[in-house]
């Protein structure tokens, strides 16, 4: 069924090349033997890994280890289910943390149990097609890739294993983020420090899942048999769902992200394949790197920024009220129809300074 999984492709070229290139050109050996070296543990998104804002000493090298995961995720409230195939079991993957300088390793398993041929290009890379040419695992491989992070931002990582496979695998659910911050931390257009209490990722998906002849949603025994099908709806430019963190309502309700009012929130956003507006509703971003560069200065209090298709961006807010803010794409539609909402749930006291309902609802006087 599956033909262009299974023959020779333009991937399979590619790597072989980049092979090629490694073992005949003028490569030189690096010697990281003296560099500390650390194993973070990764969290599931929205969570960021434990991390310091400002570099501890020298250039380190970071460990990771990421499974790759073919699974059934439910993405809304109807209990829609599509073949997810994932960065260590979420959509999005979990994000990355290092500094300017540090060398990144990451141990990528494909297991014997998914189906599919996999890999990893890291948009913070440079060369071999973002590591993507390195990294072909099929089921019961597994690969190790180390780059340095010579650029500060934000990037994408995704699945690009060649073909009309880039785009399934990307629209499956198979992408995430890294951040590079730079060595002295977050810094104004002043080079004055900006330090956040609290950091969440959020990682927006857009899903193409076929419907039947009813108009209901299908649901096939594994990710390869839907693939034509989906195909044919991804061709339309049109998604079904257009979701924060895998699911309509994964970051609402009891997975609300929190804060408390005076803390600062930096929020991570990334899209892997369109361009979104993200909002917070009540709030601002009082810092936004858009297109995600940390060397760039910040824009200042934007109240919607735009994250372009296949990047990432930040933005740094001090909350002043407590309630619940929506944090939306705010191309409304596709946060209110297809799913693009999530919730920040503020504590703290109120500021009539800032805001005070004057009169409460009542009849008109004439």
């Amino acid at each position: 069924m599956l033909n262009l999984i299974t023959k020779i492709s333009p991937k399979h070229i590619i790597a072989a090349s980049v092979a090629v290139l490694m073992t005949t050109s003028a490569a030189f050996a690096v010697d990281l033997s003296k560099l500390e070296v650390i194993t973070p543990t990764l969290l599931a998104p929205p969570l960021v890994m434990e991390h310091n804002q400002v570099a501890q000493g020298d250039a380190k090298l970071v460990k990771f280890e990421i499974t790759i995961e073919e699974k059934l995720l439910e993405i809304d409230e109807d209990g829609t289910k599509v073949w997810a195939m994932t960065y260590a079991g979420t959509v999005p993957g979990p994000l990355m943390v290092v500094h300017e300088g540090d060398y990144v390793e990451l141990r990528l398993i494909n297991p014997e149990s998914n189906s599919l041929e996999h890999n990893i290009d890291f948009h913070a890379a440079t060369g071999a097609l973002g590591g993507g040419g390195l990294t072909h695992v099929s089921p019961g491989e597994e690969v190790t890739l180390r780059f340095k992070a010579t650029k500060s931002g934000t990037f994408i990582y995704h699945c690009a294993p060649g073909g009309t496979m880039i785009p399934w695998h990307v629209v499956s659910g198979m992408s995430g983020a890294i951040m590079v911050l730079p060595r002295e931390g977050l810094t104004d257009k002043n080079g004055e420090s900006l330090t956040y209490d609290k950091a969440y990722y959020v990682g927006e998906q857009d899903f193409y899942i076929p419907k039947d002849e009813e108009g209901e949603y299908k649901l096939y025994d594994s990710p390869s048999e839907g693939y034509e099908e989906m195909m044919e709806v991804m061709a339309t430019l049109t998604p079904s769902h257009e979701v924060f963190n895998g699911a309509v309502g994964a970051l609402t309700g009891d997975n609300a992200m929190t804060a408390k009012v005076g803390e600062s929130v930096l929020f991570i956003h990334s899209q892997a394949n369109r361009d979104t507006r993200p909002h917070i509703i009540g709030g601002h971003g009082d810092y936004v790197w858009e297109r995600g560069s940390f060397d760039d200065d910040p824009q200042t209090n934007l109240e919607t920024w735009l994250i372009a298709g296949g990047s990432a961006g930040a933005a740094f807010y001090t909350f002043q009220q407590p309630g619940v803010y929506a944090y939306v794409n705010h191309n409304l539609i596709e946060a209110v129809l297809k799913g693009a909402t999530g919730h920040v749930v503020v504590d703290g006291e109120w500021n009539n300074d800032l805001m005070e309902q004057v009169s409460e609802p009542a009849e008109i006087k004439n």
